[in-house]
């Protein structure tokens, strides 16, 4: 990707992701790859000028107006005089900026400020061109504000967040620059080359009234969720394979019989995983396979998936509504009114972060049952107990189920929905608030925990795989298990390290070499 244009298109989930993550992408949260310019049109510097000077009409009215000359909030029946409104703008933001808690990771803040960078850009804040231009050479130049986990309830928006990024912009508060260094927002913003904002009328609101670090939480979340989906139909069909199930219930047109999209592509993607396998052909033969049914979490693996899949898709949707938003309040309309609206509460975007904890817990829960099954000798067709290489001196596979149970168990708490609570702020005038923010970090919690979860079944489906020699894999498992093995030890043997090999694993899940692998051999997977 290249630079990115903001005022003339929505923005993209990609978008998001590649200015968050930088052009080479992100190997953890704190770390900014290559990083990806932003460029606001000519078009957008247009529409700036022309809302400002509408605002800047209204400031000189005599009539007051909420957030052009007058408190914010509960305090919005004071007129502010001329004289005091710079100070205004400036409390506003330093008693806005009230977060607490460790840092937030570095692409969180980015796409926050990406976000509200495009919004500003719509010419329905009433921002001047110079504040405008200052937060894109903040974001373009690598300076990160120091953002807290703690302080925003998603309603009036992300304030606490865009408080700490408006602050930075205003040349106060810490950051971290673009090697990711400690300083303050000022010699960051001398060593750029930076002019600090001076806010005027209705600019602090503009910075601080949106959704936009629960969205961009949310664009990330999915663009993930979106490659481990498809490693866990990697997963699920290798521990078929393993475990000596049959391919047969995936078959397209069983498959067809309940017309759920993601379903139809998650059985495609767990055929293509076992085509040509010879464990599979050696029990074919219903003569010799005395087992009618296999268990749920191998045989409806596609409808757990596909569900995934479609409740992933769903959430896309709402996002992209989102990212095609303008979030301000008061906002200038297209017709040139200033009005106040709600558009700033995060109930869209909070309910989807919270069905996708849903998901994703459920995701890891079938993972961890098919793990399990290839521990236990009664259920595992033939494999030693724990899949040890001694039982009884070596524990094989045992504890990392543990870990496994572990992940799924904190998942589930995660999985409880933040939307569903509602503490009232500001003196009782913002009585109902989305708790968005707080949803998308739990998500954020739960996507990092399936990554572990599926590593871990991933590592267990390629020991019982090799431990059916002499027959061979699939062609497609047999890569998977090669790249595997570049960063972990999958094969049988006396107990090692364990955790080393769960973090390799974990690696190659999250770099997205299992699915590379596994689309070299299989062609592209859904």
């Amino acid at each position: 990707m290249t630079d990115v244009l903001i005022g003339e298109t929505p923005l993209t989930l990609d978008h998001v992701v590649t200015v968050a993550r930088g052009r080479a992408g992100a190997d953890h949260a704190d770390y900014l790859g290559d990083p990806v310019r932003v460029i606001v049109s000519d078009g957008a510097w247009e529409r700036v000028r022309a809302s400002r000077t509408i605002i800047e009409d209204l400031a000189h009215d005599t009539v007051a107006h909420y957030g052009v000359s007058t408190g914010f909030g509960a305090l919005a029946t004071r007129h502010i005089p001329v004289e005091k409104r710079k100070e205004l703008q400036r409390s506003l933001i330093r008693s806005h900026a009230a977060g607490s808690g460790p840092e937030v990771e570095r692409e969180v803040v980015r796409a926050l400020m990406l976000l509200r960078i495009q919004t500003l850009a719509s010419g329905r804040t009433g921002v001047r061109e110079t504040t405008l231009r200052a937060y894109v050479g903040i974001l373009n130049a690598g300076i990160t504000p120091v953002v807290h986990e703690y302080g925003s309830l998603g309603c009036s928006g992300d304030l606490a967040p865009l408080a700490h990024c408006a602050l930075a912009l205003m040349g106060e508060g810490p950051v971290r620059d673009a090697s990711g260094e400690l300083t303050t927002a000022a010699a960051a913003l001398a060593s750029a080359g930076i002019e600090p904002a001076d806010l005027a009328e209705k600019e602090g609101l503009a910075l601080i009234n949106g959704t936009d670090g629960m969205l961009g939480m949310l664009c990330m979340a999915i663009a993930d969720l979106r490659a481990l989906v498809t490693t866990a139909d990697i997963a699920a069909a290798m521990s078929v394979e393993g475990l000596l199930g049959t391919d047969d219930v995936f078959a397209a047109d069983l498959q067809a019989l309940r017309p759920q999209p993601g379903q139809a592509k998650s059985a495609e993607n767990m055929r293509k995983v076992l085509a040509d396998s010879p464990i599979r052909d050696s029990h074919r033969d219903p003569g010799a396979c005395t087992r009618v049914q296999d268990a749920y979490s191998l045989r409806c693996a596609p409808q757990v998936a596909g569900a995934v899949r479609d409740t992933i898709d769903h959430a896309a949707r709402v996002a992209g509504w989102e990212l095609a938003s303008a979030i301000d309040n008061p906002v200038v309309t297209r017709d040139g009114r200033v009005e106040s609206n709600g558009n700033f509460h995060g109930a869209p975007v909070a309910y989807v972060l919270d069905f996708l904890a849903i998901a994703a817990a459920d995701l890891a829960s079938i993972s961890e049952r098919r793990t399990d099954r290839f521990l236990d000798k009664a259920r595992s067709h033939g494999l030693p107990p724990f899949l040890a290489d001694d039982p009884g001196v070596d524990s094989g596979l045992m504890i990392a189920q543990y870990t496994a149970a572990g992940l799924v168990s904190e998942m589930k708490r995660l999985a409880a929905p933040a939307s569903v609570d509602s503490i009232p702020s500001s003196a009782m005038q913002e009585d109902h608030v989305s708790m968005g923010w707080g949803a998308a970090r739990k998500l954020r919690r739960s996507v990092a925990a399936l990554q572990q979860v599926l590593a871990i079944e991933l590592l267990t489906a390629a020991r019982g795989i090799q431990l059916r020699a002499p027959l061979e894999s699939s062609p497609v498992s047999g890569a998977v298990i090669v790249a595997l093995n570049d960063l972990a030890d999958t094969a049988p043997g006396p107990d090692r390290f364990l955790a080393v090999d769960i973090a390799g694993a974990c690696q190659a899940v999250a770099d997205g070499s299992v699915v590379v692998a596994a689309e070299r051999v299989a062609g592209q997977l859904h």
